[in-house]
């Protein structure tokens, strides 16, 4: 009984040891490589399990700079996207940050990683239980998840240093940018549906707004609670 209980601890180091390798040849090549150079991005993106926010199935791409499906028709972003939206917010470790669009919690992870608190909104029941459990197995206790439209944002912790959003909403989310503080920023995408969209900073400076396009992108729509 013991000794078969060595052989399953050793047998899985070197599985862990791959993962860590692609972690690593991920942040040099599609991280670094593409302009990433804020040191706190980058201790995350090598620190953050990824391969344990997809799904079984995807673990083997979990390295691969792409987006990956995550079920219920979503996607989870590729690194760079992630590494480039926590870039733009210049996180800090004093940060109370919100995330609209949980999805799998990747992005969440590597904000806790940066700052003190992460709040994220997931509309998706089954994908909120599932990235909060995954979450917690991981041990990050500063992440706290909410199911339920992120739209009116999380307006009993508010105000936020920064809010990420990881779904293109059509025009800004005033409640959002009401739950903003002073000096903080924004990154979310904003268009149409099914089309390119531009990923905005938004910064909040002397009580007024300033907005600009950073970069083209594609992201899921922006989902509402119709009910």
């Amino acid at each position: 009984m013991l000794w078969s209980f060595f052989i399953l601890l050793f047998s899985m180091f070197p599985q862990e040891d791959k993962y860590t390798a692609a972690r690593e040849r991920m942040v040099k090549d599609h991280i670094q490589s593409k302009g990433i150079h804020n040191k706190k991005v980058l201790s995350a993106l090598r620190a953050v399990p990824r391969h344990k926010l997809v799904p079984e199935s995807q673990r083997e791409n979990a390295y691969l700079d792409r987006p990956l499906p995550i079920g219920a028709g979503q996607t989870i972003s590729q690194p760079f996207i992630v590494a480039f939206m926590s870039q733009l917010i210049e996180p800090k470790k004093s940060m109370r940050v919100l995330e609209i669009g949980t999805g799998s919690g990747f992005q969440a992870a590597v904000l806790a990683e940066m700052v003190d608190q992460v709040y994220t909104i997931e509309i998706i029941h089954s994908l909120g239980e599932k990235a909060k459990a995954d979450l917690e197995e991981l041990g990050y206790d500063n992440i706290h998840v909410r199911i339920g439209d992120g739209y009116a944002g999380w307006p009993e912790e508010a105000p936020f240093d920064a809010i990420i959003v990881t779904a293109a909403p059509d025009r800004l989310p005033q409640p959002l940018l009401d739950q903003l503080a002073e000096g903080g920023k924004m990154v979310v995408p904003i268009g149409p549906i099914n089309q390119i969209q531009e990923l905005t900073l938004i910064e909040k400076k002397n009580g007024k707004i300033k907005t600009r396009n950073v970069a083209p992108v594609r992201f899921v729509p922006f989902t509402r609670d119709t009910l």
